[in-house]
């Protein structure tokens, strides 16, 4: 298979600024938001209630990373979703993600970094650096939506963090309390749930930390309080409701690539030319939509992210 080496971003995949602004205005009013608090930090008292009345964030500007597709609706993406820590259907995690409570909330900085230490989110997170970005996610079962996220680079945190040059890796892990979340009752998957990537991958200009979509603060069901967003990844790589993240020279052992290593591999790259061992991923179901339609190499980010993986092997490192 050829993969280009990529050059920046081409002028293709940047929106005009009019439909952007245009585009930013439908979104706000659908989905009902008033992106006018006060300057500050938006989360303190702010992220229990998740849901339909969750509370507006105020971010600065769109990004010139988003697709220009049209998003799903604040339904499809509220109620179709994979958490198994709420339950392995897909209606489950809007059913039961009420119990998780998500103020206050630590996240543990650790490892081969020179500034570890546990960092409330407020802290963490300033609303100043929160962006809107459209990202198209596809998942292994080989359905996909487009979600607009509001969130801020991993690569701004990684840079405060300041890893050692023995980082090679960044490892994250979910919160594991079966009382809050009943799925980790049962013992479908070796919990808590981590994910990882590549130091390279975690730095790269796409890779995104969630903390709302829609303009509002995210949702139970879909990660809250922060989560991974790396569009070019199926969705299983996208840890949600993270407590941890921990820099390390060698590569994490990824809850699903324990799971299924046949099925699950630690790269998650979205590849059509890869079947997944059960099913082909060559065509994907977008949520809304009857018809299928052909999958996207890297899930439609092939110029972005392609250059990562020069001179890798795809079908071996999947």
């Amino acid at each position: 298979m050829l993969i280009k080496r990529p050059v920046d971003i081409p002028a293709s995949e940047i929106t005009d600024p009019g439909i952007y602004a245009q585009r930013r205005e439908f979104l706000r009013n659908s989905a009902g938001t008033a992106l006018a608090l006060a300057a500050g930090v938006a989360f303190p008292g702010l992220l229990a209630s998740g849901g339909a009345q969750a509370a507006p964030l105020r971010f600065a500007t769109g990004s010139a990373l988003s697709t220009d597709e049209e998003p799903n609706s604040l339904k499809d993406i509220t109620r179709y979703n994979n958490f198994y820590e709420f339950g392995t259907g897909k209606e489950d995690p809007a059913r039961y993600a009420h119990s998780l409570r998500t103020d206050p909330w630590t996240v543990r900085v650790d490892g081969e970094v020179e500034k570890p230490a546990d960092y409330q989110l407020e802290d963490l997170i300033k609303t100043s650096q929160l962006e809107e970005r459209i990202y198209r996610l596809r998942c292994v079962e080989a359905w996909s939506m487009v979600i607009p996220w509001v969130g801020i680079p991993l690569a701004t945190l990684i840079k405060r963090f300041q890893p050692t040059s023995r980082a090679r890796f960044v490892e994250f892990t979910t919160l594991y309390d079966p009382e809050q979340m009943p799925g980790q009752r049962r013992a479908v998957l070796d919990w808590p749930y981590v994910e990882g990537l590549r130091m390279d991958e975690a730095v790269h200009p796409l890779t995104l930390l969630a903390v709302g979509l829609y303009g509002k603060v995210l949702p139970n069901q879909n990660g809250a309080p922060i989560r991974l967003v790396v569009p070019w990844k199926y969705g299983f790589k996208n840890v949600k409701s993270i407590v941890r993240i921990r820099f390390t020279e060698t590569m994490p052992r990824t809850t699903w690539a324990l799971a299924g290593p046949r099925e699950y591999g630690f790269y998650a790259n979205v590849n059509p030319e890869v079947d997944h061992p059960r099913w082909s991923q060559a065509r994907e179901r977008r949520i809304g939509e009857f018809f299928k339609r052909k999958t996207l190499m890297f899930n439609g980010y092939a110029e972005q992210v392609a250059g990562l993986y020069r001179g890798m092997d795809l079908r071996r490192w999947f």
